[in-house]
């Protein structure tokens, strides 16, 4: 843990989200891991109190401009295809209350981004019969509940929009219909944590000289 007193708590929150933020838009790096490693690289540490540990919006910003300054010229283009992968499938899915959520979202995705999908539905257990019966191979894992209660199934798998362009990773999580309700009220800064079909097409549906901006 720092004992340091003479480390600034700001600085140390800034130059960890700096190098977390690089790390998510070149590697791909999940928050977590990335916040991990550039504790380790800034301060030499992984375990770091709170205090000294950026949020992740402050390292959604760094990822902002860290591709505004070294990948405007292809993040966009990336971007605005993942979202209409996303919206695909959401018309796909459509039966299950699908929202999508992440980087895809929030305007951050890249090369190194998958597709997050959350679906709301009395019986989550048919949006796995729907893959099954569409020929789809994914495999289970658990993804942690946005509202912090527990965990909740989720099927990923990777689809290719065409033969000519490489697979993308999709994760959709499986909640209770009951879980919409207040899922999609905004935060303190008036952001969306998901969106549905019709918000996506919005996105979508802005200038191509319009900057991409989260909800």
């Amino acid at each position: 843990m720092i004992r340091k007193p003479h480390f600034d708590p700001h600085r140390v929150r800034e130059e960890i989200a700096i190098a977390a933020a690089r790390m998510i838009a070149e590697d791909g790096l999940d928050y977590s891991t990335a916040k991990r490693k550039a504790a380790r690289q800034v301060i030499g540490e992984t375990r770091v109190a709170g205090e000294w540990l950026p949020d992740n919006t402050q390292i959604e910003e760094e990822i902002r401009e860290y591709q505004a300054i070294f990948q405007s010229e292809s993040q966009p283009a990336v971007l605005r295809r993942m979202r209409e992968v996303a919206l695909e499938w959401m018309h796909r899915l459509k039966s299950f209350n699908p929202y999508v959520t992440g980087a895809v979202l929030n305007g951050t995705a890249g090369e190194h981004s998958d597709i997050h999908l959350q679906c709301f539905c009395d019986n989550p257990k048919e949006v796995a019969i729907y893959l099954l019966n569409a020929n789809i191979q994914y495999d289970v894992s658990e993804t942690r509940h946005f509202a912090g209660r527990g965990y909740v199934e989720t099927l990923s798998f990777l689809t290719r929009p065409s033969r000519d362009e490489d697979p993308m990773g999709l994760h959709i999580a499986l909640y209770d219909t009951n879980d919409l309700r207040g899922a999609v009220r905004a935060d303190g800064r008036g952001k969306l944590a998901r969106a549905n079909a019709a918000a996506v097409q919005a996105l979508l549906d802005e200038p191509p000289s319009t900057p991409a901006t989260s909800l």
